[in-house]
């Protein structure tokens, strides 16, 4: 009987994988969203959903127990004065996973673990002028190539 067998050892002994838990969430303070295996992320949810319920009272208490867990300054500046404003009406459940597919080497489960925040957390990156795609439907005497459709591309 698996009593008291809840946590996922990820593989690791206990200190591994504290650094490990601690250095995943400083890079999902810091960046707002990463990529990682199911089984990582799922064992990381749990570790960063009440570091964030702790930044949203601002007291030099919950500043040092928030430290004392992600072992960087920057990150722990960046949840208590970017991220806890955002949330701060949010009562839980501040990450989401999303699967991406396969890790070709090991065909392990990857997924992104990224912040839901209101006020977008996540950096958007710029991609440039947009581009539509427009359909444009062709008779079987007017199509060049049988069997083939076309794709028009436009930049506005």
């Amino acid at each position: 009987m698996r009593h008291n067998r809840k946590v996922n050892h990820l593989g690791r002994k206990s200190g591994h994988r504290k650094a490990m838990l601690s250095n995943m969430a400083s890079s999902l303070i810091l960046n707002k969203r990463i990529e990682t295996t199911e089984a990582k992320a799922k064992a990381l949810k749990p570790y960063v959903e009440p570091l964030i319920t702790k930044s949203k009272e601002d007291t030099t208490h919950n500043r040092r127990v928030v430290f004392s867990y992600l072992k960087d300054k920057n990150a722990t500046a960046e949840l208590f004065r970017t991220i806890a404003p955002k949330i701060a009406d949010r009562p839980g459940g501040y990450l989401r996973i999303l699967h991406t597919g396969f890790r070709s080497g090991d065909a392990s489960e990857m997924v992104l673990l990224e912040l839901v925040c209101r006020g977008g957390c996540s950096r958007r990156r710029s991609r440039g002028p947009r581009c539509r795609v427009i359909y444009r439907a062709y008779t079987k005497k007017t199509l060049p190539f049988a069997g083939e459709c076309f794709f028009l591309i436009f930049a506005p």
